[in-house]
Formats: C-alpha cells, structure tokens, sequence
C-alpha cells in the first residue's frame, strides 16, 4: 500500500512540476507580448510623427508651387514685353 500511495504521490509530484513549467512558461510569453506591444506602440506613434512631419512638407511644397507659378508668370510677361518693345523699335 505504501508503495501504491509513493507512486501516486510521484505522479502528482511530475503533474505540478509540469503545471509549473507550463506557468513558466505562460509567464515568459506574456513578458514577449509586452515587449511587442511596447515595440508596436513606439512605432504607431513615430509613424504619426512622420505623418505630421509629411503633412507639413506638402503644405510647404503646395506653398512653393504656388510661388514658383507667380514667378513663372512674371518672367513670361517680361519676355513678351521686352519682344514687343523691340518688335516696335524695329518697326
């Protein structure tokens, strides 16, 4: 009988051990999920930072372009004004 209750007390023994392993191992997953969930959310908000960075880029290249139009314009009035001068100094 006594050998009966030894090896009984053996299995319950391996079972916790493996209940402890299996914890062990539960725990050290859920550290690795933090971790990851950490690096997702540092990297969400750089992502949010380098859109409020390309969204300022766009307004001043939207700006740039509307500079760059008015000049163009100028400089073809120019043009046209210096050819007709000579046109009518020619003439």
């Amino acid at each position: 009988m006594a050998e009966y209750t030894d090896s009984r007390l053996d299995r319950i023994e391996e079972k916790i051990d493996k209940l402890s392993e299996a914890m062990i191992s539960l725990a050290r997953t859920e550290e690795k999920l933090k971790g990851i969930e950490a690096s997702n959310t540092a990297q969400y908000d750089r992502m949010n930072r380098f859109s409020e960075k390309l969204d300022t880029v766009e307004k001043v290249v939207n700006d740039n372009a509307s500079t760059v139009n008015v000049i163009n314009r100028m400089f073809w009035i120019v043009i046209v004004s210096i050819a007709g001068a000579v046109a009518t100094y020619m003439m």
